[in-house]
């Protein structure tokens, strides 16, 4: 039965890997993988359980006779629900961060973006747009805050092919910037749930390399625009039907908002409980705000329900489905032993952290980053020497799988949803930004390096 879950694993990153050409969702692919995966053990979770569990279920049993139904019920009370906390706990921070980024949206909070970029400078323009997405995908959800930064630059550009630079050089920046914390994107989240890394280690060390990861090639992707971009400048859009904040209040919010999210590392440093109550509790308080400023509409019944646009609303469905399926895939192949045997080998034949990072990153680039990144985290748990806490492995492979994930438009959420939105080619892509993310890729791992070995940090 090992083989056939091994088997359905690697079929699945086969299948998420090809998913641009089959048109098969990712999304279904792992939650058929988390689904049958469970299933499958449970069939025959006494064989499992004694491998895995064995001095575990014999406290369990308190000296009763083993039966089916007692194994089932163990593997559902001691193994299974530990995975689905900690899948759900991810979850549950990316919901909320995506209701804090509708709630903000739909208040106009982003239009000082528009006003910011108010130019036909491509220099300007491009560093200004791609700077608001590393910003804010430090501290929102990468696919958000790349879709809402499309979104404003869809309206503002009307050229195609400027488009596709441009909304390249966002979908990099959003992936870098949720790199380098914690709360930025889903692997930092998994490992900060974990005990891998604190907050503020685990962003020193990866501020810099992902700064220059994203530098690099967005100089090189302003070379290839003209120094005047084809623009069009629409009036805000009138939000009068569901909100009438001033820009005082929409700075209120605003601030509410990403201060609030600024602020769960040290709740949780305080309180030790998931960060995804940080996240809720900021999501109710900027409700209560938000309620506060527009309650003459809500009383008047003049409040409208507005939706973010469909396809984000589609994207972020899937990425919830996504990270809860692959979490619930990894936690199947984590306790049929084999990511230990895995590991066992990486030690033996490879026992280079740096060269398993290269290869997790070229990985992610073909099949996807979270699922590689989580493929190579379960591999060890929290230990000594690179795997200790914020240990070497943890940032390197956070730091090769998010940026590997841009070498290819396919590596990532957030470049399957450029290559919908703007209609871009895996060929296009390869030819115009492969070459420019790969610099970038590797002068950022070398800065890591140095930081690692040389103890800059």
């Amino acid at each position: 039965m090992t083989l056939i879950i091994v088997a359905m694993l690697i079929l699945a990153y086969l299948l998420i890997a090809t998913g641009h050409l089959t048109g098969v969702n990712k999304a279904a692919i792992a939650m058929f993988l988390g689904t049958v995966g469970w299933v499958i053990y449970v069939c025959w979770g006494a064989d499992f359980v004694m491998q895995q569990h064995p001095e575990a279920y014999m406290e369990w049993l308190a000296g009763t006779a083993p039966t089916s139904d007692t194994v089932k019920h163990f593997i559902y009370n001691n193994v299974f629900l530990t995975y689905v906390g900690k899948a759900a706990a991810i979850v549950m921070f990316l919901l909320a961060t995506m209701a804090i980024v509708e709630l903000l949206n739909n208040n106009g909070c982003f239009d000082f973006i528009t006003e910011w970029i108010r130019t036909r400078n491509s220099k300007r323009l491009l560093w200004t747009i791609t700077l608001a997405a590393f910003v804010l995908s430090a501290n929102l959800d990468n696919l958000t805050t790349t879709m809402t930064m499309l979104v404003i630059m869809h309206r503002i550009l009307q050229n195609s092919r400027q488009r596709m630079y441009v909304g390249a050089a966002i979908v990099l920046a959003a992936n870098c910037g949720g790199c380098f914390t914690v709360i930025g994107d889903p692997i930092g989240l998994v490992l900060w749930g974990d005990g891998a890394v604190t907050a503020s280690r685990f962003s020193a060390y990866l501020l810099l390399p992902v700064m220059l990861a994203w530098i690099i090639p967005t100089v090189l992707i302003n070379r290839e625009l003209p120094d005047r971009l084809d623009t069009a400048w629409s009036p805000s859009p009138y939000r009068g039907d569901d909100t009438r904040l001033n820009r005082w209040q929409r700075v209120v919010m605003l601030i509410v908002g990403i201060g609030g999210l600024w602020f769960i590392p040290t709740f949780h440093n305080i309180t030790k409980l998931a960060p995804f109550l940080g996240a809720l509790c900021v999501l109710s308080v900027l409700w209560v705000v938000n309620e506060a400023f527009n309650h003459k509409l809500i009383q008047s019944d003049q409040m409208t329900q507005r939706r973010i646009p469909i396809s984000l609303q589609y994207g972020a469905l899937q990425q919830l489905l996504f990270v809860m399926g692959i979490m619930l895939g990894m936690g199947v192949i984590t306790e049929t032993g084999v990511w230990a045997d895995v590991a066992a080998w990486f030690d033996t034949y490879i026992h280079d952290i740096w060269l398993m990072g290269v290869g997790a990153g070229l990985l992610s680039a073909i099949v996807d980053s979270f699922t590689i990144a989580i493929s190579n985290i379960s591999l060890y748990e929290v230990g000594v020497g690179d795997t200790s806490v914020n240990g070497a492995y943890w940032s390197v492979i956070a730091y090769t799988t998010a940026v590997g994930g841009c070498l290819l438009s396919v590596g990532s959420i957030s470049g399957l949803a450029l290559m919908k939105t703007e209609h871009v080619s895996l060929a296009w892509y390869i030819k115009h930004l492969t070459p420019k993310v790969l610099l970038g890729w590797i002068v950022g791992y070398v800065l890591l390096w140095l930081e690692i070995n040389m103890l800059i940090i």
